[in-house]
């Protein structure tokens, strides 16, 4: 197993020297097809107690601008990708996130930034991403250019979104030098110690030999990234945790951590 295809986002708001960077080497690393994509939307036309806040000469201005940054993106892309990667360009003006849950239909991978995406009209919403592309999705943490996966944390729990995660990481746990499955140990429950034993002998199926662990205490993202620190991991597999609510995500304590981490890069699958 492999990425064959990978969705590098591109925020119009950020630099993107660094994810294109990191998407290059992924692409060089895996193989793969690298594929560029950034999107902004206009606000639409909110009314106050003075009328209308944006009209349609300001609406023009301010799509006139988004297409000038995603110009702007593309020819930063194409004059950092090397003609030894098959690449290709998309941009669009729409919700960020929705563009990228549309599009990786084409991808095996979607990377993307740690921004927070408070403005959605300008930013991926990454929870929303990650439970709604159908596809991994790779949080790279702040200006990180290389994802060695030297050292991969793999957060199990026995639910379905960790097992979908495990296999989306294949490829990467595949490459690690060291893979360390742990999971928080709650009530010393001896089925736990069975399901890390399980995934073990999944890995070692695949070529992978990984080290289980159990971390004592109440199930909690920091804890977890306490521990993802003491052994110098620098990429954390996970199931994110989620559901829908009035058109809004809403995480457990965990996922939602990891969501906000910026230091670790993430894998999350759902």
């Amino acid at each position: 197993m492999s990425y064959k295809s990978i969705i590098v986002n591109l925020a119009v708001d950020a630099p993107p020297a660094a994810m294109v960077k990191l998407g290059i080497e992924l692409a060089e690393r895996f193989g793969a097809r690298l594929i560029g994509l950034a999107a902004a939307d206009v606000p639409p036309l909110v009314a106050t107690g003075d009328g209308m806040v944006y009209e349609g000469e300001i609406m023009q201005m301010q799509r006139t601008e988004i297409e000038k940054r995603l110009a702007e993106l593309r020819a930063e892309f194409e004059g950092l990708v090397p003609a030894s990667i098959v690449s290709e360009w998309g941009q669009a003006v729409c919700s960020p996130t929705r563009f990228l849950s549309v599009s990786a239909r084409a991808a095996d991978l979607i990377i993307t930034g740690s921004e927070k995406g408070e403005n959605v009209f300008r930013a991926a919403d990454i929870g929303s991403l990650v439970l709604g592309a159908g596809r991994p999705v790779l949080v790279a943490g702040s200006n990180v250019e290389h994802v060695r996966a030297k050292t991969v944390l793999v957060a199990w729990k026995d639910t379905r979104e960790a097992r979908r995660a495990i296999a989306d990481a294949l490829p990467f746990l595949a490459i690690a030098n060291e893979v360390v499955v742990a999971t928080i140990d709650t009530d010393s429950d001896e089925s736990i110690r069975d399901s890390l034993a399980d995934v073990a002998v999944f890995l070692e199926h695949h070529g992978i030999r990984a080290r289980t662990e159990l971390i004592a205490g109440e199930a909690d993202g920091d804890r977890l990234l306490r521990f993802a620190r003491s052994i110098h991991a620098d990429l954390i597999v996970s199931g994110a945790y989620g559901h829908s609510r009035l058109r809004e995500w809403a995480f457990g304590g965990v996922t939602r951590t990891l969501i906000d981490e910026s230091g670790i890069s993430r894998l999350m699958s759902y």
